[in-house]
């Protein structure tokens, strides 16, 4: 006879939790980044994952519970703000990656401009990126030992881009970096002060909050077209560090434990 038990569902939540993942852009493998995030949201039984490149979908971000989002100069327009704002005023959590805060525009010589046209956006992010440096080698440090999303997790090192951006002064920042050099490429290329610069930190808007992640670089082949017909390297940043998927689930588990 069966054992039925073998068999049998755990417990679970009488409702699911709604999850809407957005993730497109520019200039990044998002296909890679999207399997690799849809993978650590699939196995959380409770989540249910919805799919966008972008804020079109108002409903989607009106109806789910949390927003994870990995873009790269996505700009979304004044209703997509008012969506966002409304998302987060009501008690959601958005959950954002890496180029989130990304908005950049290119000069005839070539260079970075980061606009302000979406300065209402990124102010609700918290931050709007205006450079990096070249892609390297660089120390993460825990300033926040105690807090449960960064509890146990010791300074690590990583290759990836630092992010040098206009930062809102009440963000409660858990990890961190120092930077302080040249951004080549950029408008914004001189960083004379060695300031810390977030890596990840919290922000409270109205009764919901934002957490900003800010590594997670990754790029393939054809991901810089049509500057440059074929990429010569694959770019896996963070991803290849076994912390920043420990980071990634902690922050999962953060944006559905606020269910509205």
């Amino acid at each position: 006879m069966t054992d039925k038990t073998r068999f049998a569902s755990p417990a679970v939540a009488s409702e699911p939790v709604g999850a809407a993942l957005i993730c497109g852009g520019k200039w990044h493998d998002f296909d890679f980044a999207r399997v690799e995030l849809l993978k650590l949201l699939g196995e959380v039984t409770e989540i249910r994952t919805r799919v966008a490149e972008d804020y079109s979908d108002l409903e989607l971000i009106a109806s789910s519970d949390l927003l994870i989002t990995y873009t790269c100069d996505v700009r979304p327009s004044e209703d997509e703000q008012v969506a966002l704002t409304r998302f987060l005023e009501a008690g959601g959590r958005w959950f954002a990656l890496h180029g989130t805060n990304s908005v950049l525009d290119f000069l005839p010589d070539g260079r970075g401009s980061a606009p302000t046209s979406h300065d209402r956006f990124q102010r609700l992010l918290g931050s709007r990126f205006l450079a990096h440096p070249p892609i390297g080698r660089f120390e993460v440090e825990n300033v926040a030992p105690d807090h449960p999303l960064v509890d146990g997790i010791e300074d690590f090192e990583v290759e990836d881009e630092i992010y040098l951006s206009r930062l809102e002064p009440d963000l409660d920042v858990l990890l961190q970096t120092h930077f302080t050099g040249k951004a080549p490429g950029f408008v914004d290329d001189e960083w004379p002060e060695d300031s810390p610069r977030p890596v990840l930190y919290l922000r409270s808007v109205g009764q919901g909050e934002v957490l900003y992640l800010t590594l997670g670089h990754c790029r393939g082949p054809y991901d810089m077209r049509p500057m440059i017909p074929v990429y010569p390297r694959t770019e896996r940043g963070a991803w290849e560090e076994p912390t920043y998927y420990e980071l990634l689930r902690r922050g999962i588990q953060w944006a559905m434990s606020a269910k509205r």
